[in-house]
């Protein structure tokens, strides 16, 4: 298996290169489980916000890293946006969006508790890596149809084109890769 030299804040990590379309791969950056990464990058990225009454993530991936800022900012709870409608789930709001990694379309749910949670407030929408921007766009959706103000987007890593937003923050640029006939994996700057 080949892997991409990653590197942030001096922590490494070598990223299984992952094909998830025929032109298309990935270095797959999983934060999920790596709690000295998420321990790293919290406290750089929480500088960089304005002053929030809210975060909000997406499932799953995002889950980690808005735990520990809320954390570290003593808020009590954080809102997360789910990609099943749950029985539990009253008055819900839900958007639907096709991102990059999942290569297909998803509906994410909010439950009408924590759109509750958002209206009138100031917002931060957190993920792991922002690419395309259409999770980001769609959690941001559910936070203005719950009546939130969107203050920030930020992220840890920032790929293709938005790495060139001007409305988000984010930590490092990563790449997304184009597999070679000869086994090597290209950079590519835009799908």
């Amino acid at each position: 298996m080949e892997y991409f030299d990653f590197e942030i804040m001096g922590l490494k990590r070598k990223l299984p290169y992952v094909k998830i379309g025929e032109n298309l791969a990935l270095a797959s950056f999983v934060v999920l489980s790596d709690t000295e990464l998420i321990q790293t990058v919290a406290p750089e990225l929480l500088k960089r916000l304005p002053e929030v009454d809210v975060l909000m993530t997406a499932e799953a991936k995002g889950i980690c890293l808005t735990y520990e800022l809320s954390r570290l900012l003593g808020m009590k709870d954080f809102v997360v946006a789910r990609k099943s409608r749950k029985p539990y789930m009253q008055n819900v709001v839900s958007h639907t969006v096709h991102s990059v990694t999942t290569q297909k379309e998803q509906t994410l749910w909010l439950d009408g508790c924590d759109a509750a949670k958002l209206k009138g407030k100031r917002v931060a929408l957190i993920d792991d890596v922002i690419a395309t921007g259409e999770s980001i766009e769609a959690i941001e959706k559910l936070a203005l149809a719950a009546g939130a103000t969107v203050v920030a987007r930020a992220a840890i890593l920032a790929e293709l084109q938005s790495v060139k937003r001007t409305d988000i923050i984010y930590l490092k640029e990563h790449y997304v890769f184009r597999p070679l006939p000869d086994g090597t994996y290209e950079p590519i700057d835009r799908l």
